[in-house]
């Protein structure tokens, strides 16, 4: 052993202790555990999803129409699979983009 490793080794056994790391581990834990337990927020615990809940039923028109076995009034289904197939197509191939004709405004240096 070298004159160094036998001057620290004795340094190391006295001052960190097996007993001292587990109860230093074991504390960290319950803290941390203790942390995410507690609520300090009960007033707004008890109403979350509330205001989801809300929006939702002001959205709803007719909240009872999955049970009304009438068919819609309106478009046909001819027109309304034409319809949907030229909405596909429109992202098949873009429209193309308009021309902008500057008057007035020089682009090259105030000429």
């Amino acid at each position: 052993m070298s004159k160094l490793t036998s001057a620290i080794k004795p340094i190391f056994t006295h001052v960190v202790k097996p007993r001292f790391v587990l109860l230093l581990a074991a504390s960290a834990a319950v803290s941390t555990l203790a942390g995410c337990a507690a609520t300090t927020t009960p007033n707004l615990d008890s109403r979350f999803g509330e205001a989801v809940v809300a929006a939702r039923a002001q959205q709803t028109i007719n909240p009872d129409a999955g049970r009304n076995p009438d068919p819609v009034n309106g478009i046909d289904g001819r027109a309304a699979r034409e319809a949907i197939g030229r909405y596909h197509d429109s992202f098949k191939t873009p429209p193309p983009s308009a021309n902008v004709i500057n008057i007035g405004g020089g682009i090259a240096g105030g000429q």
